[in-house]
């Protein structure tokens, strides 16, 4: 039997748990829309709330967009609906990132059961967070980084855990890309535009649903080896909260997100792919940071590459480890970013 077309109340789950997807900088670039049968969502780019010196390409709302995706798959198999998803399916509108059908009913898997992705990711949605803070010398299970590993090869998207060697590059080249931002005083506005004041800092200021609140930037690394995002620069050009410097890790665990081609599909993958293996992370206890610096400059971007594991592009650094979770990031209500204006009205008796 064909499931009907999604309740109100399915389409806001739906858009709750899209919008609790990542993006650089928390910009939520993204809105949801029913599809015209009313039995699935449309994702679209919010042009809105790009970045674009740090995100020239578009690359980053794709990514983002992709992960709400990811989010609304999973979403749809909490509905008990199997999802089918076509990326770009109109060259008409660009801004058509996706359609997500969930016409049909999901493999009966019992209360909490694994699903389609091996395991119940549902209630990770809620619990993801990005960490900025230092990580445990506790190793991540050869198990663990296996799973992963398979997870973002199951999106067409290979991450590459990295090796001593690859991790120093991949260090060297983030560093390169961090001192390059805080020399470049347009690039440090940019970012700093995303800063939002604490909540109860203001009493006046309407509270923040996006960007980035202050608690959540994390400490600089006292040894200088971990090159965390500097969000409110450096003298002569600081503005905002000083980040204070604790040690990190001595050598972070480092991996690389990476695929075949590099155009608008290939980091909506990305994107599902980063959710897809950061709900698993977070099941298995695992904290992750996101490292965008060094993508953000073509030239820094290519030499992230391991020349051995052949042509592909990276589209991600990720810092994995064991640790603190991190603070929580405001979002935007469902009534901004859910257009109910195209739901269908109820079939005629």
């Amino acid at each position: 039997m064909t499931p009907s077309a999604l309740t109100p109340a399915d389409l806001r789950l739906l858009a709750v748990a899209g919008g609790a997807a990542p993006s650089l900088h928390n910009s939520q670039p993204w809105r949801f829309r029913p599809t015209p049968d009313g039995r699935g969502v449309e994702v679209h780019a919010d042009q809105g709330r790009t970045v674009p010196l740090a995100d020239a390409s578009g690359a980053a709302l794709h990514i983002a967009a992709g992960a709400a995706l990811f989010n609304l798959r999973v979403a749809g198999v909490r509905l008990g609906r199997a999802a089918a998803v076509r990326l770009l399916p109109d060259p008409a509108d660009p801004q058509l990132l996706a359609v997500l059908e969930l016409s049909g009913p999901a493999e009966a898997t019992g209360a909490g059961g694994p699903g389609p992705f091996g395991r119940d990711l549902y209630p990770a949605i809620a619990e993801r967070r990005s960490s900025r803070r230092p990580f445990t010398d506790q190793g991540v299970p050869e198990a663990v980084a296996a799973e992963l590993v398979a997870a973002a090869g199951e999106e067409g998207v290979a991450l590459a855990v990295l090796g001593e060697a690859g991790v120093r590059r991949v260090l060297a080249v983030t560093t390169e890309a961090e001192d390059r931002i805080a020399h470049d005083p347009a690039r440090q506005a940019e970012t700093r535009s995303w800063l939002r004041p604490d909540t109860g800092a203001d009493a006046s200021a309407p509270a923040a649903v996006d960007g980035l609140p202050y608690a959540v930037l994390g400490p600089q690394d006292h040894d200088a080896r971990v090159p965390t995002r500097e969000y409110a620069g450096r003298p002569p050009h600081h503005e905002g909260p000083v980040q204070p410097s604790e040690r990190f890790e001595a050598l972070p665990r480092l991996c690389t997100l990476s695929t075949p081609g590099d155009g608008p599909a290939d980091w909506l993958r990305a994107g599902q792919a980063l959710e897809r293996i950061w709900l698993l992370a977070t099941v298995h206890g695992l904290r992750l940071t996101v490292w965008h610096q060094p993508v953000e400059w073509p030239d820094l971007r290519w030499r992230l590459r391991d020349p051995a594991a052949g042509p592909r592009h990276v589209q991600l650094v990720l810092r994995l480890g064991y640790g603190p979770a991190g603070a929580a990031t405001p979002r935007r209500p469902v009534e901004d970013v859910l257009d109910l204006s195209a739901r269908p009205g109820p079939s005629p008796a």
